[in-house]
């Protein structure tokens, strides 16, 4: 297992950009694939897209980001690669339902945002599951979805 304890930099940074994209055609480059939420984490284990096995162990102070550096190496790199949030929209049909599907929500430990009228959830999983735990509201017509965002 490789323990990282740092951040190097940046990937756009042009300092890492130039050693990067060579590393990168001989193959050396691997990606550290972390969920949103888990890139709020100081201590994090996972697997790179070529199967290193790596533990991440940050200070208190450092927040990971997409791009980041966590291994440069002669011929080999890891770069944080943090995934883009989902959000789905919700739009109920009167101010009723909007009470309901928030106490709904917020009963689900769901992650909410408002935009105007709408609720949005950020999607944390595949959106079937949530969309299967919203049954009741669908079947019911009492919220459509919105273009999600």
């Amino acid at each position: 297992m490789l323990l990282l304890t740092e951040i190097l930099g940046s990937a756009s940074d042009p300092v890492f950009a130039d050693r990067l994209h060579a590393i990168s055609h001989e193959g050396g480059l691997e990606y550290f694939e972390v969920t949103h939420r888990d890139a709020q984490r100081r201590r994090l284990r996972g697997k790179t897209d070529h199967g290193t096995d790596c533990a991440l162990t940050l200070p208190r102070d450092v927040q990971l980001s997409n791009g980041d550096v966590l291994l440069l190496q002669p011929e080999r790199a890891i770069v944080v690669r943090v995934d883009v949030e989902r959000w789905l929209r919700l739009r109920p049909r009167d101010a009723a339902v909007a009470l309901r599907l928030g106490y709904h929500a917020g009963n689900l430990h769901w992650r909410v945002r408002f935009e105007g009228a709408d609720l949005l959830i950020m999607l944390e999983g595949a959106r079937e599951d949530y969309v299967a735990r919203l049954q009741e509201f669908l079947l019911a017509r009492e919220i459509e979805f919105g273009n999600d965002a």
